[in-house]
């Protein structure tokens, strides 16, 4: 009677195990670590602990020259000898002039290339005009070379004495000024009419196809308070162009050197504006009156 029988997958596993006990024994042994190899490995790794603990100690350290930190207080003996010696500084008036003149240079400069940088940004930001202001300053304003007449002339005139001034000035190019407008400011219905009535040619002629006069009228009392005009008529020869608008004229606009009085002819007036001391302003009226 059959006791043990080894089955299929016992014998497979034993010539397993056989075959790997003969390729072990086939398998030359690794060589033994030598004495100075692993010392120098050991060496290394303590090295690198040490560095590694010095950078962790560092990182937690604080780090100085983060912020000003206090003023040492100095002991008694070099304070003492810092007083003395500041009490016994031998003077230097000329050192110190040119320290406080150093000082103002530098002030000047500083605020200079300040303004500079200023005006270069406004002008970048399209805030300011470029070089605008140096043109106007360094520039100065042309000597006029023509002078217009202008008469001071008021509504309450006679209408035939107004014409008779518009015919007048319309040949020497010339202006009539009035103060203000009858019946005020808000109402411009009378000063048109009366401004129709001066310069139509014929005073008999009604509608808008009338001829009308080159004579220039302009309400103005700002030219009238410049030349401190206190009666009418009165003649004024102003540089430039009189019949700007008051509004966009400044206090300070050239004006007349003198002021004619009198209910004279326009031909009078410049005469003895040219006795005050004006030939050269009424010469051109002058000539073109002559014609």
């Amino acid at each position: 009677m059959l006791i043990y029988r080894p089955s299929t997958n016992l014998a497979a596993a034993l010539a397993f195990a056989t075959v790997a006990t003969a390729q072990a024994q086939d398998k030359p042994a690794p060589a033994p670590a030598r004495p100075g190899a692993r010392a120098a490995i050991s060496a290394e790794g303590e090295a690198a602990m040490r560095r590694l603990r010095e950078a962790a100690r560092q990182r937690t350290m604080p780090v100085a020259g983060n912020g000003p930190g206090p003023v040492p207080t100095p002991d008694p003996t070099t304070a003492r000898r810092a007083f003395d010696g500041y009490r016994k500084r031998v003077p230097a008036p000329a050192l110190d002039a040119r320290a406080r003149a150093a000082i103002h240079v530098g002030e000047a400069r500083l605020a200079a290339d300040r303004e500079a940088m200023a005006a270069r940004l406004r002008q970048a930001l399209g805030l300011e005009a470029p070089e605008m202001a140096s043109v106007t300053t360094a520039t100065p304003a042309p000597p006029p070379t023509a002078w217009v007449p202008l008469l001071f002339v008021s509504s309450s005139m006679p209408i035939a004495e107004l014409r008779s001034y518009a015919r007048q000035l319309e040949r020497v190019k010339g202006v009539l000024a009035f103060r203000g407008m009858p019946g005020g400011l808000t109402k411009v219905g009378p000063m048109a009419k009366l401004s129709a009535e001066i310069l139509r040619i014929d005073p008999g002629c009604s509608g808008p196809d009338c001829a009308m006069r080159a004579v220039q009228l302009i309400v103005d009392p700002i030219v009238f308070r410049q030349h401190g005009v206190a009666r009418v008529p009165a003649l004024a020869m102003i540089p430039g162009d009189p019949a700007q608008p008051y509004c966009e004229r400044e206090d300070e606009s050239p004006r007349a050197s003198h002021l004619v009085y009198g209910d004279a002819a326009l031909s009078g007036l410049l005469e003895e504006y040219g006795r005050l001391g004006g030939k050269e302003e009424v010469r051109d009226a002058q000539s073109l009156a002559a014609r």
